[in-house]
């Protein structure tokens, strides 16, 4: 299952949360995730993999080794999602109660996001390609 050349994403997030059977419910039901996968030891959700249509990203329960963010502080990092109708998203998830930090907005680079929290705190990024923009004509350089 979790093989690159079979399709598998080569890079993948793992958040931790609380609870995890909750977080997974949260978000299939606000951000349109589908879960894949559950793992269970001695009768605890410990892990699940969620679908997010453009990849996939991994839910924890929260250890030594993982914890969720605090609240009123900057993240330290945000999940960046694809999505096909980045305003329907915002929607979708604004209707099912998700934080969001701002309407879609234009990007200079040519791509519409949006800002979201989740019911733990983890910061995500919703985002839809509109148009190619040469890097150049947004202050960046590209290497090969």
């Amino acid at each position: 299952m979790y093989d690159p050349d079979a399709g598998f994403p080569g890079v993948v997030v793992e958040l931790g949360y609380t609870d995890v059977p909750a977080a997974v419910a949260w978000l299939a039901r606000v951000f349109g995730f589908r879960e894949i996968l559950r793992q269970t030891v001695d009768g605890t959700v410990c892990h699940a993999d969620l679908h997010t249509g453009a990849g996939v990203v991994m839910l924890a329960k929260v250890s030594e080794r993982l914890t969720t963010p605090p609240t009123g502080v900057p993240a330290v990092a945000q999940v960046i999602v694809w999505v096909d109708d980045v305003d329907k998203h915002y929607a979708r998830s604004r209707a099912e109660g998700a934080r969001t930090l701002h309407e879609p907005r234009d990007k200079p680079w040519g791509l519409r996001q949006y800002l979201a929290l989740d019911h733990e705190n983890h910061l995500w990024e919703f985002t839809q390609h509109v148009r190619n923009v040469p890097a150049t004509e947004w202050g960046a350089t590209t290497f090969a």
